[in-house]
């Protein structure tokens, strides 16, 4: 049951991008996706800087996990972050046989709770949704995770925050 709180936070929570906007007549699928409100995976559909991450989304079967509504906080990172990984491992993350790699890579972008850029702390250690820790370094003015992805941008949502991120923190 944990699980599925916590994919469904995951999910809930990449899709309450500001700069997502759902296409006339997109959609994702039945259940939760078919959902059209502010927390509805249908709004991802339309956004231009995430679509790879939801299409991991997809190919986790996390999109129908929505349950709950937060609060919590989500590093999205934007197509740009997984373009930076080795080449392949998109893909093969996205292959049957490693969907729970992919759920925990998912899972490690999300905290329970709502973590606003301004209140992350030099050095500050976090529990992630998959049970691995995150530092966070503030230098410079830049807030990194693990000493190298920047938030870019952070949204605030109904249930929590979004950060959008450069780089796809992996869990170690």
């Amino acid at each position: 049951m944990k699980k599925y709180f916590i994919s469904g936070l995951i999910v809930c929570a990449l899709f309450l991008l500001c700069d997502c906007k759902k296409e006339e007549g997109s959609s994702i699928g039945g259940g939760m996706a078919s959902v059209e409100d502010s927390t509805s995976v249908g709004i991802a559909v339309g956004s231009k800087d995430h679509t790879t991450l939801v299409a991991a989304v997809k190919a986790a079967d996390l999109v129908d996990s929505l349950a709950n509504p937060g609060p919590f906080t989500v590093f999205a990172p934007t197509n740009a972050a997984f373009d930076k990984l080795p080449k392949g491992t998109v893909e093969g993350l996205l292959k049957a046989d490693k969907i729970e790699d992919l759920k925990n890579i998912l899972e490690y972008h999300v905290i329970v709770g709502t973590f606003k850029k301004e209140n992350l702390q030099d050095g500050q250690v976090i529990g992630m949704a998959n049970g691995g820790n995150i530092t966070v370094t503030v230098k410079d003015g830049k807030t990194l995770i693990n000493g190298e992805s920047q938030i870019l941008a952070s949204v605030p949502a109904s249930n929590g925050i979004v950060h959008v991120m450069d780089t796809v923190l992996l869990p170690k």
